[in-house]
């Protein structure tokens, strides 16, 4: 805990004490960052979900991307037999509906629809990022698209510059335009 004192800045006295070491929750705010379904902030708005979680508790999202372990669930997400288990499954099974609870709470309605049958905050979460990232195969085939349509559009070296600029030319581009669409 650290006091400040205005006496030492040559002021009259006034000490206010603050403890930078304390955890408290009610200090920030526990609003997750909210996603509005577009894909092009969908990467910020993972950074911004990521240090947020980060700042509530790590383990969260761990949590997040890797699932609850050994912690068996039933297809609604709830613990299979929920008295057998240890208290380590039980605060495992807490922070699992606590973690999906601030992914539930980041989402838009419409968004939440879409992913509605998955019943895990992992596979919530693997949703998300598959539908606004793509999975490796899909972003394969896009970088694998712009590449041609990148050698579509260079000069070739057969022509000159009058050439590359006529109809040809765009064509080149209403082909990029179509490939876009």
């Amino acid at each position: 805990m650290k006091n400040i004192s205005s006496s030492d800045t040559g002021n009259s006295s006034v000490v206010v004490s603050y403890d930078y070491g304390t955890d408290d929750k009610s200090a920030g705010s526990n609003k997750p960052p909210m996603f509005n379904g577009n894909p092009d902030i969908f990467p910020w708005w993972k950074t911004k979900m990521y240090s947020h979680v980060m700042g509530l508790y790590e383990e969260l999202w761990d949590i997040l991307e890797d699932g609850v372990g050994d912690l068996v669930l039933d297809e609604e997400g709830d613990v299979v037999d929920r008295k057998k288990h240890t208290i380590a499954h039980k605060k495992l099974y807490k922070k699992h509906h606590r973690i999906k609870g601030i992914l539930v709470d980041a989402l838009p309605h419409k968004e939440y629809l879409k992913m509605s049958d998955k019943y895990t905050a992992k596979a919530m979460f693997a949703s998300l990022c598959s539908n606004f990232e793509g999975n490796t195969k899909v972003r394969e085939v896009k970088a694998t698209m712009f590449v041609q349509q990148y050698e579509i559009c260079i000069m070739k070296d057969d022509e000159d510059i009058e050439t590359m600029c006529s109809s040809l030319f765009l064509a080149r581009i209403m082909l990029i335009i179509c490939y876009m669409c």
